[in-house]
């Protein structure tokens, strides 16, 4: 057991507890549990948001804690809406077509995006040793999925060298698509069970943000693994997290 396995959050079981071979599927969110892309957004967000603050008198600056309690795992027009409406921003929705100019709900989720695929052009992305050595340690008969809100996932993951690993990939193309509600609705991860053929309670959910957690636990999955890249164990476990890692090295 590792020095962190000791430290997760009261009543709740150590990693080493954990035994992958109980479980038939395993659905990955993917930026903050596969990538660090989760930082590349985190940047976007603050930097579109404070551009846009600027102009409203009297606002507080962006900051890391708007993005875990407003904005972290969710669908990108959404994370606008939540937050300019804990600011008393109201702006036109638009349209997805609108640019990234465009002072609107979806104009600003663009210009986010933009962002995002600058700073990924610029530095690229690898992902994370404990999750690799994670998904090596799975059994060869386990399915794997992405399960992420980004409309970005297929182009991260081939940035990444990733794309072959995951035999199904439900991104925000797929849940448009599809009309699927967002997280912390379960309705895209129950989606992914679905099309690896295996029944929720048999599938394990694995995510870095409140919101993710609460949909694993919203559709009863047999387990959630909550990965704590900086929203904290204890809000990991409120969230419905059954078990609660800093690196996924821990249950490889």
């Amino acid at each position: 057991m590792t020095e962190n396995a000791t430290n997760a959050p009261q009543n709740l079981p150590p990693a080493a507890s954990f035994n992958a071979a109980d479980f038939d599927a395993y659905l990955f969110d993917l930026d903050g549990v596969v990538t660090p892309t989760a930082d590349v957004h985190m940047r976007a967000w603050s930097r579109m948001f404070n551009q846009v603050l600027v102009d409203y008198e009297g606002q507080a600056k962006y900051t890391d804690m708007d993005y875990f309690t407003y904005v972290d795992g969710k669908p990108r027009y959404d994370g606008v809406r939540s937050f300019l409406a804990s600011r008393g921003i109201e702006l036109p929705e638009g349209t997805p077509e609108d640019a990234p100019a465009a002072m609107t709900v979806c104009g600003l989720g663009n210009r986010k995006n933009a962002l995002v695929l600058e700073i990924l052009e610029q530095e690229g992305v690898e992902p994370y040793p404990g999750t690799l050595a994670f998904l090596d340690s799975l059994p060869e008969t386990a399915k794997v999925a992405i399960v992420s809100s980004s409309k970005n996932a297929r182009t991260v993951l081939k940035a990444a060298g990733l794309l072959e690993r995951f035999e199904v990939i439900v991104d925000g193309n797929v849940a448009a698509e599809h009309s699927i509600p967002g997280k912390p609705a379960p309705d895209t991860y129950l989606y992914g069970a679905k099309l690896v053929g295996v029944p929720a309670e048999k599938a394990v959910v694995l995510e870095d943000a409140t919101s993710g957690v609460q949909a694993g636990a919203a559709g009863n999955f047999g387990a959630v693994i909550g990965v704590n890249r900086g929203v904290g164990q204890e809000a990991l476990a409120e969230a419905g997290a059954t078990i609660v890692v800093d690196d996924l090295k821990e249950l490889a």
